[in-house]
């Protein structure tokens, strides 16, 4: 096991894009500086075979993601063995993960406990005909008072991340304003096969649902989307079907210790399933 080079993880990537995962296009140059030390791959000779990243976004929480094992070489011990030499990096951190329904019983002998199923919403956005108020595109002004913002809406700080997330190549951001502060924002960015939304948070569903319209306006009338919704936010999940998406499939969130759910108040769709 070795730790992986921004270079290598996009082998990774490209695994995962193989599993149906559809991850944005330049998700990897986002992710690997949050902890570059947590990006860890398995190998048989010179031979990339495995991989796993335990991100660790603060002293307090990490996040557990690409948990992955070449198809021609499962069910040979060779992902438990690279998950056993990651794990540890993450310290007693709380740590996070979207599991598949099929390894909910693997992650729960490992010692994480579920909290809420993540359903994935995709389709080709209808539009609601309105150019929304009070939404505009973020300015490097503002990236202090959204970091702000974000640290409502997810389980710890990650001032970094979100900094390159918003200005990322080919990522579009917009904020949604109400008596000069914040309400909410969001992010499309392209991906495998169509856009990724993600994160979008907003204190109600109106200002969500004018965030989702701003991001979408220029797509083309064939260009699909998909964001993934935590499944207790039912408003959420009606905002979704309201635009005309559908449910494709889902994950469950798990962790290894409690973390406070207020967090998803505001949540309309997650950043990313292999990086919370």
């Amino acid at each position: 096991m070795t730790r992986a080079s921004l270079d290598e993880w996009h082998q990774v990537v490209e695994w995962a894009a193989e599993e149906g995962w559809n991850p944005g296009s330049g998700d990897a140059a986002s992710f690997h500086p949050t902890d570059p030390a947590g990006f860890f791959v398995g190998r048989l000779g010179t031979r990339t075979v495995s991989a796993v990243s335990v991100v660790n976004y603060s002293e307090q929480f990490a996040f557990l993601g690409y948990y992955l094992v070449h198809p021609d070489l499962r069910r040979q011990g060779l992902g438990l063995a690279t998950w056993r030499a990651a794990v540890p990096h993450a310290g007693d951190r709380t740590i996070g993960l979207d599991a598949v329904p099929a390894q909910e019983d693997t992650y729960r002998r490992s010692g994480f406990t579920s909290a809420n199923n993540t359903i994935r919403y995709g389709g080709r956005p209808e539009r609601s005909g309105t150019s929304p108020a009070g939404v505009v595109p973020i300015a490097t002004a503002q990236l202090e008072a959204v970091a702000a913002y974000d640290r409502q809406c997810f389980p710890t700080e990650r001032c970094a991340f979100v900094g390159r997330w918003l200005t990322a190549a080919g990522h579009t951001t917009y904020i949604r304003q109400r008596d000069g502060n914040i309400a909410g924002y969001g992010v499309i960015r392209p991906s495998r096969d169509g856009h990724r939304i993600g994160p979008l948070f907003a204190d109600t569903r109106e200002d969500a649902e004018a965030l989702f319209d701003a991001l979408t306006a220029r797509l083309g009338p064939d260009e699909e989307v998909c964001l993934d919704i935590p499944e207790p936010r039912q408003a959420a999940c009606a905002l979704a079907t309201a635009r005309g998406l559908t449910p494709q499939f889902h994950t469950v969130r798990m962790y290894t210790a409690p973390v406070p759910q207020n967090w998803l108040d505001r949540t309309y769709g997650v950043t990313s399933l292999e990086l919370g």
